[in-house]
């Protein structure tokens, strides 16, 4: 039978697996408590750190549907949930990884599809939600001023032909008044 914490540490991991955007898993094994939460703090409030054990995280994963972490949950591992922009939670990772050698990258979850140490790593490598949503705010607004300038370009074009016979209009009258002449039907010029 199982024991009440237990189903409650299970029910809570499933729950985070169903709510989270993504999850990491990591290896801590030498990490001190001071590491531990120096590294809680550099992830903010985009993540939540949490030490797990494998049996339980693995029953927790399957009561949320997810298959294919049981590779990954050997040895001592804590887990990321993020909550928020995975970019940076994973940056942040990479990054403390880099200076606590300790710190090892297993894998992850997201979007239904179970991911190695290097797809991790290349999130890492991506930039922040805002900065693609920008780039791609200013890639629309270059496209549009494209856009308007294929449109007015006609315009502009017409606008300077009506120029240019203004301008020869008044240098020389005769231009526009004989072709005008041209136009006049015989019948009419006649009377």
């Amino acid at each position: 039978m199982a024991r009440p914490d237990k189903v409650a540490t299970v029910q809570e991991l499933s729950e985070k697996f169903k709510s989270s955007t993504a999850a990491v898993l990591t290896e801590y094994r030498g990490l001190s408590v001071k590491a531990l939460k120096d590294l809680r703090r550099s992830l903010g409030k985009d993540a939540t750190y949490s030490i797990t054990k494998n049996t339980l995280t693995q029953l927790a994963a399957k009561d949320a549907g997810i298959e294919g972490l049981d590779d990954k949950l050997v040895g001592p591992t804590a887990i990321a949930f993020i909550e928020g922009d995975v970019a940076t939670v994973a940056k942040g990772l990479k990054n403390f990884a880099k200076d606590n050698h300790s710190l090892v990258i297993k894998g992850g979850y997201m979007d239904g599809q179970v991911m190695d140490a290097e797809t991790v790593k290349k999130l890492a490598d991506l930039e922040s939600r805002e900065v693609l949503l920008a780039k791609m705010a200013g890639a629309m607004k270059a496209n549009l001023s494209k856009a308007v300038y294929l449109f007015a370009a006609p315009l502009n074009q017409a606008a300077r032909v009506m120029g240019a016979l203004q301008d020869a209009a008044t240098t020389n009258p005769t231009l526009i008044a004989a072709e005008a002449a041209d136009e006049i039907p015989a019948e009419v010029a006649a009377e």
